[in-house]
């Protein structure tokens, strides 16, 4: 069943490109950064085509506790479609809203989890890549912002989405996401279709500026840059020819 929520993790579910240990993972409840990501998997991996896979679901949504997941369901931004899943399944509402969905409403402890105190010391590359996928991604979410920084160039696109999904990322770090080169296409394409991290126009720039950025995304967004910025991207070698020649258009001419 479509959970109604989107993310760039559960985006990834919902298009079937999960490997099943990471699918076993998040049937278990112990991928999701925040409640909203947590329900939303579980309720797309309770219909599963591996019969396992949805049995554990199925198991992991009998355990979550009935207050908190009452209160997460009176939230005014849980989609319509995951009250009614768990209206199937006899659970209402409660009377009052959770204050806030930042965490996941079953905790999984997940080993390795790195705190605000490991911020100036991440992970070497070298370290990280002997992590397997499914430690990364843990790591993408709950992690340090060194570690994000290395993760949104991994050479897996799952885990760059657990890195685009994390509760900790900024707008800061988007913006400089936006204006990675060595970061690949789907990570571009996730930010430039996210409209909140879109009214940053910063975020505007770093994309329409990044040689990587699919042409077409970045010509839709000249439209919105100011003057200045149009006339350095007319010059700039670094993107494709035809970005440069569209931002001419925008040029004012003396």
């Amino acid at each position: 069943m479509d959970p109604g929520y989107r993310s760039p993790l559960v985006d990834f579910f919902k298009r079937g490109e999960v490997a099943r240990d990471v699918r076993l993972m998040a049937a278990e409840g112990a991928l999701a950064p925040r409640a909203h990501e947590q329900v939303a998997l579980l309720v797309l991996l309770a219909d599963d085509p591996d019969p396992d896979i949805a049995a554990v679901a199925h198991r992991t949504l009998d355990a979550l506790p009935a207050d908190p997941l009452q209160a997460f369901l009176a939230r005014t931004d849980v989609p319509t479609e995951m009250r009614d899943f768990f209206a199937a399944r006899g659970t209402q509402p409660g009377a009052r809203a959770a204050e806030s969905a930042d965490m996941p409403l079953l905790d999984s402890n997940a080993p390795g989890a790195a705190t605000e105190a490991d911020e100036d010391e991440p992970e070497s590359a070298q370290v990280l890549g002997s992590l397997s996928i499914v430690e990364r991604m843990k790591l993408a979410m709950k992690g340090t912002k060194g570690h994000r920084a290395q993760l949104i160039r991994d050479s897996n696109k799952l885990v760059a989405a657990a890195v685009l999904s994390s509760p900790k990322l900024t707008e800061s770090e988007v913006e400089a996401f936006a204006k990675m080169a060595n970061v690949s296409e789907d990570v571009l394409r996730t930010i430039a279709i996210n409209r909140t991290w879109t009214k940053n126009y910063g975020v505007i720039a770093g994309l329409t500026r990044n040689p990587k950025t699919p042409p077409a995304i970045s010509m839709q967004m000249l439209p919105r840059l100011n003057e200045r910025d149009l006339k350095m991207l007319a010059i700039d070698r670094n993107v494709p020819e035809g970005v440069r020649i569209a931002a001419r258009k925008f040029v004012r001419p003396k």
